[in-house]
């Protein structure tokens, strides 16, 4: 199994010229960008078809060539992007406009050379063929997570460029996804971030790193590095997930709109909702799927609704079934903590569906 994942290095050690001049050239190709998404909007040509006549068209630009060809397959990009998301919704539709922020460059304009005298950058980004004769390279100091991704994986040749930082991507081969029968199924909560089927609980500390984050001042350096914290600890519980759990396969709740402006008011408070806006539970699952990712385990989704309002022994719905983190099913007794038995039900709700019959539930007791 092939993995494309991205990183990013800050420009921050560029000089103040350097970045004036990179900005310049960012938005001269927004400009050429726009011109062909309006050229093209009415009838987008294949990229195959290109000319080297519909590519000069463009005649108040001094871009190159190259710079301008990588504009023009851009553009029908994002036109065909826009049409594809509004294509059941066409009244909403509207002409895309790039805001001149970025350049998806190929080693025909940039290549990444590394620093053999310099003892303060590990590399330079060389920019030709730009226009105007202009060339230049930018300082790239690299980082842990640039050198991690590199020796498990292959750096390619493109890159995304800005005035705040350069993002390079990696491919890697993680092998072929496990293919045993152990799966289980996650509770996602601020109690405990992850409680699974097998009965255990990760990430029971969150609770007290939300309230950090909380706590502090909006905008505040204090806020910010609490932030930094908070998803330090998501990371690491993410990986102890996998490490202590061996799993096959993951299964998680389907969770969306659940924050402060959830328009599931009635099901949630205020301070429930203020809560799960603040840890992120989109960094969580991207977190969670990542490590799934790299240690080829399978990982699937299941609707949210009733996981912890249901007894998993005789399937009884009610709302009166859970109080607080206990729960108590009011029809057979079945008693238990209201996150692992949600968690029996992510897990019960995958393996009677379609694509659960490979995996053989286990029995779980509490």
């Amino acid at each position: 199994m092939k993995l494309i994942r991205s990183i990013k290095c800050s420009l921050k050690f560029a000089t103040q010229s350097k970045l004036n001049q990179l900005k310049t050239i960012l938005s001269e190709y927004g400009k050429v960008v726009n011109f062909f998404i309006n050229y093209f909007w009415g009838n987008t040509p294949n990229k195959l078809d290109l000319t080297k006549e519909i590519i000069n068209l463009p005649k108040n630009t001094w871009l190159s060539y190259r710079l301008k060809t990588v504009a023009t397959r851009e553009a029908i990009d994002m036109i065909i992007a826009t049409k594809e998301r509004w294509k059941n919704e066409p009244e909403k539709m509207k002409i895309p406009v790039h805001k001149g922020n970025k350049i998806y460059a190929s080693q025909l304009i940039a290549k990444l050379n590394l620093s053999k005298k310099s003892t303060e950058f590990d590399a330079w980004l060389h920019l030709s063929c730009i226009g105007k004769e202009i060339i230049f390279d930018l300082p790239i100091k690299f980082h842990k997570h640039f050198n991690y991704l590199n020796s498990i994986g292959k750096r390619l040749n493109s890159y995304i460029i800005t005035d705040k930082y350069v993002q390079f991507c990696f491919e890697i081969n993680t092998g072929k996804k496990k293919e045993g029968k152990n799966a289980i199924g996650i509770d996602t909560g601020i109690k405990s971030l992850a409680s699974t089927s097998t009965g255990n609980q990760y990430g029971k500390d969150i609770e007290e790193c939300i309230k950090r984050v909380k706590q502090c001042k909006q905008g505040s350096n204090g806020q910010k590095r609490a932030r930094r914290a908070l998803k330090q600890r998501i990371d690491e519980v993410a990986k102890e997930v996998i490490k202590k759990e061996h799993p096959d396969l993951i299964i998680v709740e389907k969770l969306k709109n659940l924050n402060n402006k959830t328009n599931a008011k009635c099901l949630l408070a205020k301070n429930m909702r203020c809560s799960i806006g603040t840890w992120n539970w989109k960094y969580w699952l991207k977190r969670i799927e990542f490590a799934c990712q790299m240690n080829r385990v399978s990982f699937r989704t299941v609707s949210p609704f009733y996981t912890s309002q249901t007894c998993p022994s005789c399937g009884h719905v009610n709302r009166g079934n859970r109080v607080g983190e206990v729960f108590h099913c009011l029809s057979c007794g079945c008693t238990g903590n209201a996150d692992l038995i949600a968690s029996r039900n992510i897990l019960n709700r995958f393996l009677m569906g379609l694509y659960g019959a490979h995996y053989k539930p286990k029995i779980v007791r509490f």
